[in-house]
């Protein structure tokens, strides 16, 4: 019987693999799934998901957190007058594709906390999940990266770029309009 088991597992993995390879193929041929590729955190069965989840559009959505509030990945929020309260996600919408932001987000995380105690430089996303870690806890960071990481995949698909040329456009933008001095 665990000869049979062990050929089973070397099937499945076969098979992984084949699909694995597919996926691949696909994302290579698809724009929106190289540019979901440049978010940190976005690997390639995210990618292929969310594009299948979005059809590689995101124009039907009013912003981004309307976008990531899809995945559930946005607090409740509970409210009263001038007092504001913040709750837990609301764990509405696709569960799977939540989870997988959760993951890569996760990831993020552990790469800039190892990399972080290595002294080596973090860039801002990474600085700021840090930040967040440090002042909360590693499962709020962790909820609160992956609904940055949502947000930033509404953008990237948005504005058909790819995550470092977009955060590069919008840091020059804003320097323009610096004063002269």
């Amino acid at each position: 019987t665990m000869d049979l088991m062990i050929e089973e597992i070397r099937l499945l993995e076969a098979r992984i693999t084949q699909i694995e390879r597919t996926l691949s193929d696909a994302a290579k041929q698809s724009a929106a799934c190289q540019t979901l590729l440049s978010v940190p955190g976005i690997g390639l069965l995210t990618a292929t998901a969310m594009l299948a989840a979005t059809g590689g559009s995101v124009s039907h959505f009013k912003d981004a957190r309307h976008f990531a509030s899809w995945f559930g990945l946005t607090p409740k929020e509970h409210s009263s007058g001038q007092t504001r309260h913040l709750g837990r996600i609301s764990k509405r919408g696709d569960r799977y594709l939540r989870m997988l932001l959760t993951h890569g987000a996760r990831s993020v995380l552990r790469a800039a906390s190892v990399a972080e105690r290595a002294q080596r430089p973090l860039d801002p996303l990474r600085q700021w999940a840090v930040a967040v870690q440090a002042r909360s806890n590693h499962n709020k960071a962790t909820c609160a990266l992956a609904n940055k990481l949502a947000r930033i995949c509404y953008a990237t698909l948005r504005d058909q770029e790819p995550f470092e040329k977009t955060r590069l456009i919008k840091k020059a933008a804003r320097q323009s309009f610096a004063m002269p001095v």
